[in-house]
Formats: structure tokens, C-alpha cells, sequence
């Protein structure tokens, strides 16, 4: 399974896949996110192929995303859903951790065509700048969509994160994670387990 242009890794289930799914980083991780790897195992668990992937910015820098890579990355999403297209036949599920989550929520926006969109921690604004929202695409998506966020999450309340579901017209579920961060960690909570199941419940 050859995923080298996207720097793609396969989870792969032990039978036939029932789906795909295809996951990112945010702007400070890579694939090699813990996050992405154990949302990557439960989902292959399940009978899914799932796929993390390096956006483009990651393959070319060790650092952040520089100014003015969104339009590069954006493209990158929609490349990675070509890619693992061709991979499974069934569903095809995108999403990823804060900034991928962004870009693929924006290449969605803009007419990629997924059957769910699933967000971890997704960056509603920067912290402490409510007023600098990143919302303005959300009613252009038509997938049912899963926000995945934790009750301490800098980059935006629950509040916050519901009102910005409540913009897209197709479903939606909020998967509250409580006391987590940024980074979705959780010593009590399995938040694969409830990522995933809200996911399949919106197929």
C-alpha cells in the first residue's frame, strides 16, 4: 500500500475495510500525533482503513505552518482523499486535530466530497481572541459533521464549539471531553471510543 505522496500510514483491519478514513495533524504535530495513532487503531479495530498523513507544510518543514500555506495544504486534504479513494471501496470519513481538522473542514466547504467530517479540538478561535472567529465556512459544509472537544480547550468553550456546529445544515454531534485540553488527553475517558461512535452514527 504506497501512500508516499500524502506520507501516509495505514491502519489496517484484519478483514476486508467497511470504509475509509483519512486523519491530520495539527499545525504543531505530524502524523506520528499519539491522538491520530489511537483514533487510526480504534478505527481499525472497528473493520476500517484508516490513513494519517502529513499535510503539506509537515512534509517540506519540521516547524508550523507558515503564513500563507492554507490554500497548499487545503489541496493537500483533497489529494489525501483521492489517495485512500482508491485504497477501500465504502464511506470515505476526513478530518483531523485543530489546523487539519480546519483545512479539511475548508476543502469540504469548498466541494470535497467526504460522507462524515470529523474534528478533534477544532480551533473556533485563537485563545483569547474570541472576536477572531474561524467560522465563516462552516454553513458551506454539507457532511454531517463530529466536533470531538475538550471542556478546558483554549481555543474555543463548548459554548463556543456549539454555536459554530449550529452553522453547518447538515448534522452535527458535539462529543464533549471533560477537563481536556488542546490536546484531547483524558486519563478517564476514551476519546476514540466516543469519536468513533459518533461518527458511525451520522453515516
Amino acid at each position: 500500500m504506497n501512500l508516499d505522496a500524502i506520507a501516509g500510514i495505514a491502519h489496517e483491519p484484519q478483514e476486508e475495510p467497511t470504509g475509509v478514513v483519512v486523519l491530520t495533524h495539527g499545525a504543531g504535530g505530524s502524523r506520528e500525533s499519539p491522538l491520530l495513532k489511537q483514533i487510526c487503531d480504534e478505527w481499525a479495530r472497528r473493520g476500517w482503513l484508516a490513513v494519517r498523513y502529513n499535510l503539506p507544510y509537515r512534509r517540506r518543514r519540521p516547524k508550523g505552518p507558515p503564513s500563507g500555506s492554507a490554500a497548499t495544504d487545503q489541496a493537500g486534504v483533497v489529494e489525501a482523499v483521492a489517495a485512500v479513494r482508491e485504497l477501500a471501496a465504502g464511506p470515505v470519513i476526513a478530518g483531523g486535530h485543530s489546523y487539519g481538522g480546519r483545512m479539511t473542514s475548508m476543502a469540504v466547504a469548498d466541494g470535497l466530497t467526504v460522507d462524515v467530517l470529523t474534528l478533534f479540538s477544532y480551533p473556533v478561535h485563537p485563545p483569547g481572541k474570541p472576536e477572531r472567529a474561524r467560522t465563516e465556512h462552516l454553513p458551506r459544509i454539507a457532511a454531517p459533521t463530529v466536533f470531538t472537544h475538550g471542556t478546558a480547550d483554549p481555543f474555543g468553550s463548548l459554548q463556543e464549539v456549539r454555536a459554530a456546529a449550529a452553522l453547518i445544515p447538515a448534522d452535527t454531534e458535539v462529543v464533549e471531553v471533560t477537563g481536556a485540553r488542546h490536546d484531547l488527553g483524558s486519563k478517564t475517558i476514551d476519546v476514540p471510543v466516543l469519536a468513533v461512535d459518533a461518527a458511525l452514527r451520522l453515516l
